[in-house]
């Protein structure tokens, strides 16, 4: 299966005039703007989100087709929980159904779901939808969708700290064994490459707690398009806009070329 994605992403490149090389394997999205969407159409902000979660399904099944390996969307943070109880009431009878729906889709198009995030703080709803979405696709090798559901970079990062020290105080690590690989692999993206390409709607220029690990080298694209709006054209726009840079982590340009 890693060979059609490979074939795939040959294509698209070919399609775009760009270099394979020069294609992101991952990207992350900040997804903005459902709100805003639904106010500018008069509706409540949950239609936002729902129309937010068709987004979700579309980009998702594009990047199959486009042959990205790993899709990261952020779809709500531990900051979010402080938003009024009737919307996230609202999006968590959203993420229930939306587990549920979505699982022929993914399994149709060979689509793995991993979580990000805190399990606990979720309602038992999600919990039970979640993890059985991500038994039903745990061999699905097409691509990996990542769900950044009660997510926070710092959290991450604070739950990676004490694995390592729990992992040190078992006398299963020792403290010459923490380097960047060492933390990497005890991060909820343990299983993930880090994002070649970040994208956030909306025309927002922060990255709200996110993934703040994994993105020191990654390339960011910023769009006024809300999210529901947003489409196969804007994200090949944003891929476009990606494959036209030069990635050098941290080298000058000459010395990265040689």
């Amino acid at each position: 299966m890693q060979i059609q994605t490979e074939d795939k992403l040959q294509r698209t490149a070919e399609r775009l005039g760009v270099k394979v090389e020069d294609m992101p394997r991952h990207i992350a999205i900040i997804m903005d703007g459902n709100g805003r969407w639904a106010q500018k159409k008069g509706l409540p902000r949950h239609e936002g989100h729902r129309r937010g979660g068709k987004t979700v399904e579309k980009i998702a099944l594009t990047c199959v087709d486009l042959g990205i390996e790993s899709l990261t969307i952020y779809s709500f943070s531990i900051e979010n929980w402080k938003r009024p109880e009737t919307e996230v009431n609202a999006l968590m009878h959203l993420y229930t159904e939306y587990l549920v729906k979505i699982r022929p889709t993914l399994m149709e198009n060979n689509v793995k779901l991993v979580h990000l995030g805190r399990v606990a703080q979720l309602p038992d709803e999600v919990k039970a939808e979640l993890a059985q979405t991500m038994r039903m696709t745990a061999k699905n090798t097409a691509m990996i969708l990542a769900l950044a559901l009660n997510y926070g970079g710092r959290a991450e990062i604070i739950d990676a700290t004490k694995k390592i020290a729990q992992e040190c105080r078992a006398g299963r690590l020792r403290l010459k064994d923490i380097d960047e690989k060492c933390i990497s692999n005890h991060l909820y993206t343990a299983s993930l490459p880090d994002p070649d390409l970040l994208i956030r709607t909306a025309n927002e220029m922060r990255v709200s707690n996110f993934l703040l690990w994994q993105i020191s080298y990654s390339e960011f694209y910023v769009t006024r398009t809300l999210w529901p709006d947003f489409k196969k054209s804007d994200l090949e726009k944003a891929i476009l806009s990606y494959a036209e840079r030069t990635r050098r982590f941290g080298q000058v340009e000459e010395d990265f070329h040689r």
